[in-house]
């Protein structure tokens, strides 16, 4: 990253919102978690950190155990009308076409460029990871890093007119801050792209990004010119969703969290795996039911569905975040 896109991206981020926001949770004499309602979902939360953090407790954990995990899409920032991924793909796509006209008549790109879904979703999974392979490989990994840094410094959700990196919840982000306070490390872990996330998790949400857990694909390492290069190749490597989830966690960090946050099927053995370690746990869903300062949507959504982990909640007695109920606030945006 060169010196001027480097100022680009702070000056960005200063002025972001969220920057007021950053300064704000750093006051010692805030109240935990300003932005959520005084309900049994922020209740459970405070009594679980007051649990294991207190010392000679009989739930007390010591620092080094403290891991909280977080999905990101949907948990940590928007995933409606589409991951936000897939609408970098897209973008990829149609801006990567001016220098490659066979496109407009091969498939999947085809059905893409004249924004025909149908036909696109008519492809299935393969031909989303053709889309994916296209526009995330071939290049190393230090220009794919920049190539989704300028993409987010331009791009806009399509319905709030907001850069991407707003579209995140305050609440959230007061949960991140208030666990990092009381001795937890926090980590991503998304089904999401790993070398997506982690060029901007820093600036947004606190996370570095040795703590972002994705989805990868195969890395090789090459010398060009002289110059060493980690080049990013067409094939799928490790998709950290689902079952993979947990799976990712042990690879990465080799503990099993005590607390999980996430918001859909996706999640599931995510949080199955933290709630069942010994002591104390916390498995918390957000529940999108907000279709005014957000969406409503789960379980017959197609992005981000939350229909099996919402039974398993109400059996397990995990804890139900209500978006609509429990939050005064979603985006640093809203009205107060």
């Amino acid at each position: 990253m060169t010196a001027l896109h480097r100022r680009r991206v702070v000056a960005l981020i200063a002025a972001s919102p969220l920057s007021g926001l950053a300064r704000a949770q750093s006051s010692p004499a805030a109240e935990p978690l300003p932005s959520w309602q005084d309900g049994p979902a922020r209740a459970r939360i405070l009594a679980f950190v007051k649990a294991v953090t207190e010392p000679g407790g009989r739930e007390f954990v010591p620092v080094p155990e403290r891991i909280a995990v977080f999905d990101n899409d949907g948990t940590l920032w928007a995933e409606q009308p589409v991951y936000v991924q897939g609408l970098f793909i897209a973008d990829r796509i149609r801006a990567m076409s001016a220098t490659r006209p066979e496109w407009k008549t091969k498939e999947p790109y085809a059905s893409l460029l004249r924004g025909d879904l149908k036909a696109l979703a008519a492809g299935g999974e393969h031909a989303i990871a053709q889309l994916a392979m296209a526009t995330h490989a071939g290049m190393s990994s230090d220009a794919f890093s920049k190539i989704v840094e300028d993409w987010l410094l331009t791009a806009r959700h399509p319905k709030t007119g907001r850069p991407y990196t707003e579209m995140v919840y305050v609440p959230m982000l007061e949960l991140l801050a208030y666990l990092r306070e009381n001795g937890f490390k926090t980590f991503i872990v998304s089904g999401g792209g790993i070398e997506f996330m982690r060029p901007w998790t820093e600036r947004i949400y606190g996370i570095p990004p040795e703590q972002v857990i994705g989805s990868t694909i195969r890395t090789k390492y090459e010398l060009r010119d002289g110059q060493p290069v980690l080049v990013r190749l067409p094939e799928i490597d490790f998709v950290d969703d689902k079952a993979g989830k947990p799976v990712g966690i042990l690879r990465h960090i080799g503990r099993r969290p005590i607390a999980a946050f996430g918001n859909s099927d996706g999640d599931l053995q995510m949080l199955q795996w933290t709630a069942a370690g010994p002591g104390a746990r916390l498995a918390a869903i957000v529940r999108h039911t907000d279709a005014v300062r957000e969406w409503e949507y789960d379980r017959a959504s197609k992005v981000g569905r939350l229909d099996k982990a919402l039974g398993e909640a109400a059996a397990r007695g995990w804890t139900v975040i209500d978006m609509k109920r429990d939050w005064r606030r979603v985006f640093a945006f809203d009205a107060r």
